[in-house]
């Protein structure tokens, strides 16, 4: 038995209607309270009815009573106001510190059975999700809602993120976004160094310099610790000297270049080629946050990223060595969509959150249910299981429900989990 279990029968009352506490007296509960995630009780202000008292306050679960004396819960203030204590298996009576027994339901023998056997299915479960063999049984409405509430959700969680670099930038937003779009131009395997080097490099001075991408790719390329050394070739020799002036101009310390990783990356996403196409995007559009803003469609806003690198990288992928082709390297369309999901998106949620306006917000939902969904292994799978992964709107709201319930196995806050082990 787990006590996770045991919350998931109280909250949803899936026990005998008739229930009585261990002293015999009749118990209604009308209101379960509200699952507390932190330390202290485990449901906050609940509302039961013991013989012909009401009563308000919190409620404590346990798998058997004694549990209480295990936990110290008698030396600890934050359980005076307990109302109730649910159980398992009730052992030993339990009592406040002024002597007044505590009232107790045991839940052994009260619930289905069959519930807690598919529970435990779920948790031994070797499959790529728990429910793998039964999610296509779920009914249709309860996975739209349960989705549209996961994306919700994952927004929630980059607004916390971008909120607390806002605080960290006094309030800038342009730093701010500029800092999440660099950080986003890396990708997984470079996202912190570019996060390292736009915060060594403040916006403020690459915008002074928006009119000359030579001078741009300079700080950026400096700055990143690229231009160390010798240089043979005219370009990058010049981009050198161009730094070391602005580096004294800005006071500029540069970041290590042993940060930076290429292995494992195709050469059009090798962080020299992001460096010159994220410098290509600072020169086209000043106060670009603000654009984001003034956008009313996704099409504007895509075209945003149509940008390409400097004409030194069209035969380059790093400095020092000639590609064999020469190409002129462009910002693609999975990658224009990748950074409207993870960049624009969360940054007009979350303004739309700080200044109460709703528009910002339809607008972030709107540009999710336009953009294509990610390929990727996870949204591949859920594909293979009849889940919508056309747009974002649902791929997003899939990978939150992939890495953050069905890895954990937390089916039992999960929409589609509680309903396959009410219906299996």
């Amino acid at each position: 038995m787990k006590e996770e279990f045991l919350y998931y029968i109280w909250k949803y009352r899936l026990f005998n209607k008739n229930i009585y506490t261990s002293d015999g007296e009749s118990l209604q509960i009308i209101k379960s309270g509200e699952r507390n995630h932190d330390s202290g009780p485990d449901f906050f202000n609940a509302k039961i009815k013991i013989g012909k008292t009401i009563w308000a306050g919190n409620v404590e679960i346990h798998i058997n009573s004694s549990d209480w004396y295990k936990h110290n819960h008698q030396e600890d203030k934050a359980y005076d106001n307990i109302i109730l204590h649910v159980v398992y298996q009730n052992e030993l009576s339990i009592f406040r510190k002024s002597g007044e027994k505590i009232p107790t339901i045991e839940l052994k023998n009260t619930f289905d059975i069959k519930l807690l056997d598919r529970y435990y299915d779920f948790m031994s479960s070797k499959t790529w999700i728990p429910c793998e063999k039964l999610i296509s049984f779920t009914d249709k409405f309860i996975v739209f809602s349960w989705l549209e509430s996961l994306l919700i959700e994952r927004l929630e969680k980059r607004s916390l993120q971008i909120i607390s670099s806002l605080m960290n930038n006094k309030n800038n937003w342009e730093q701010t976004f500029y800092e999440h779009l660099a950080m986003n131009f890396g990708f997984k395997l470079n996202s912190e160094a570019f996060v390292m080097l736009a915060r060594s490099l403040p916006i403020k001075y690459l915008l002074k310099h928006k009119d000359n991408n030579f001078q741009v790719e300079a700080m950026l390329f400096g700055q990143a610790g690229f231009l160390k050394g010798q240089f043979i070739e005219t370009y990058p020799f010049e981009l050198k000297k161009e730094y070391e002036f602005l580096q004294k101009k800005y006071s500029l310390k540069p970041i290590d270049t042993h940060i930076w990783k290429f292995l494992r990356l195709r050469p059009s996403n090798f962080p020299t080629i992001r460096i010159s196409q994220f410098a290509s995007l600072i020169c086209k559009s000043s106060s670009l946050f603000s654009k984001i803003l003034e956008n009313k469609n996704i099409v504007d806003t895509s075209n945003i990223f149509e940008i390409s690198t400097s004409r030194y990288w069209d035969n380059h992928y790093t400095f020092k060595k000639l590609s064999a082709k020469k190409t002129q390297k462009i910002i693609g369309n999975n990658t224009r969509d990748l950074l409207i999901i993870n960049t624009i998106v969360p940054f007009l949620f979350t303004y739309g959150k700080i200044k109460k306006n709703e528009k910002y917000i339809e607008k972030a939902l709107k540009f999710l249910e336009e953009t294509k969904g990610e390929i990727n292994s996870i949204t591949k799978k859920w594909k293979t299981l009849s889940l919508n992964t056309s747009t974002a709107y649902h791929t997003q709201a899939l990978l939150e429900l992939k890495n953050n319930y069905c890895d954990q196995k937390i089916c039992l806050d999960c929409r589609i989990g509680d309903f396959l082990l009410k219906n299996s």
